[in-house]
C-alpha cells in the first residue's frame, strides 16, 4: 500500500472555503483509492480539523510515512514545512515526502482561461450585490446602461485583471505578477493587457488594478481571481471590483469564478504525490 496524502491548507474562519476544501478532499480519496493510497487534510490554523489532527489519526491507522503537499498556488512564503518539523517531534517515528505547492502548473494556468472564457461569453456584467445571510447576490442596477448599450467589445478592448490575496512577503507577491505575464503569454494573447492586483496588504488593489485597465482604453475589463477556492476572499474581490464599478458605469466589469474542485486540479495533485514518491 503506498503512503497517504496529506493535504495541507491554510485555513480561514470561511465556512463556504472549508467546504469546498473537504469535497476536494473527498474527491482526491474516490480517485486515489484505486491506487490503494489515503487522503486526508489538515489547516494550519482557523479551521479544523487541524494538521496536528490529521496526522494524529494517520498514525492512529498505523501510517508511518506521508506524502505531505500544500494546497497552495504559491510557491514562496509558505509556513508548512515548520509546522510538519512541529509535528515529526510530536511522532518521531513518522517520517515525510514532500510535494512541491501547485504553482503555475500549465493545467492551473488552463482551468484560469476556462474561467475567464466563462466570464467573457456567458456572464452578466458586475451588478451591485445585496448582503444576504453573510453572502452576496448580484443584482441589476437601475443606473447601470443594459450591456447591449455598451455594443460589441472585442478582445483587444478587454483587458484582465489577476488577483492574488496579497502577502508581506515581496518574493509571493512576485510570484503573483509572474503568474499574470505566464497567463497572458500563453491564454490571454488577444487581450489588451493582463494586470496584476491583490486583495489586501499590498498594492495594487483590486480598484487600481482596474483603474489601470481603464487609462489604458479598456472597454470591459475582466477580474480573474487567482484563488483555489470560493469563500470570503472571493467575496471581498468581487465587493472592490463592485465599489469601483459604481463610479465608473461605463466600464463593463466582469469577474470569474475561482479555479474550484474539479478533476483537473485533482490530476495536478496526483502528480505531485506521485513525483514525491519517486524522488524519495
Amino acid at each position: 500500500m503506498k503512503p497517504p496524502l496529506l493535504l495541507i491548507g491554510q485555513g480561514s474562519n470561511d465556512d463556504a472555503d472549508s467546504a469546498e476544501f473537504g469535497r476536494f478532499v473527498h474527491r482526491l480519496r474516490c480517485r486515489l483509492d484505486q491506487r490503494a493510497a489515503d487522503v486526508s487534510g489538515g489547516y494550519l490554523e482557523r479551521a479544523t480539523p487541524r494538521l496536528s489532527e490529521s496526522v494524529a489519526s494517520l498514525v492512529a491507522r498505523g501510517h508511518h510515512r506521508l506524502v505531505a503537499l500544500p494546497l497552495s498556488l504559491s510557491r514562496v512564503g509558505e509556513d508548512w514545512p515548520a509546522a510538519l518539523e512541529a509535528e515529526a517531534r510530536r511522532h518521531p517515528t513518522l517520517m515525510y515526502d514532500y510535494g512541491r505547492p501547485l504553482g503555475p502548473d500549465p493545467r492551473v494556468l488552463a482551468l484560469l482561461a476556462e474561467r475567464l472564457k466563462d466570464a467573457a461569453t456567458e456572464m452578466p456584467r458586475l451588478r451591485p450585490l445585496e448582503a444576504v445571510g453573510g453572502r452576496y447576490r448580484q443584482l441589476r442596477a437601475v443606473d447601470t446602461p443594459p450591456d447591449h448599450q455598451l455594443g460589441h467589445v472585442e478582445p483587444g478592448e478587454t483587458a484582465v485583471v489577476l488577483v492574488g490575496e496579497g502577502s508581506t512577503d515581496p518574493a509571493a507577491n512576485a510570484e503573483i505578477h509572474r503568474v499574470s505575464r505566464l497567463f497572458w503569454e500563453t491564454h490571454a494573447y488577444d487581450f489588451m493587457t493582463v494586470e496584476t492586483a491583490f486583495v489586501s496588504v499590498t498594492p495594487p488593489g483590486v480598484p487600481g488594478g482596474l483603474e489601470r485597465c481603464r487609462r489604458l482604453g479598456a472597454k470591459r475589463v475582466i477580474v480573474v481571481p487567482y484563488l483555489l477556492f470560493a469563500g470570503g476572499v472571493l467575496e471581498r474581490v468581487w465587493a472592490q471590483a463592485l465599489a469601483y464599478g459604481a463610479g465608473h458605469p461605463d466600464l463593463d466589469i466582469r469577474c470569474a469564478e475561482v479555479i474550484g474542485d474539479c478533476d483537473t486540479l485533482a490530476d495536478v495533485v496526483i502528480d505531485r504525490y506521485e513525483e514525491a514518491l519517486q524522488l524519495a
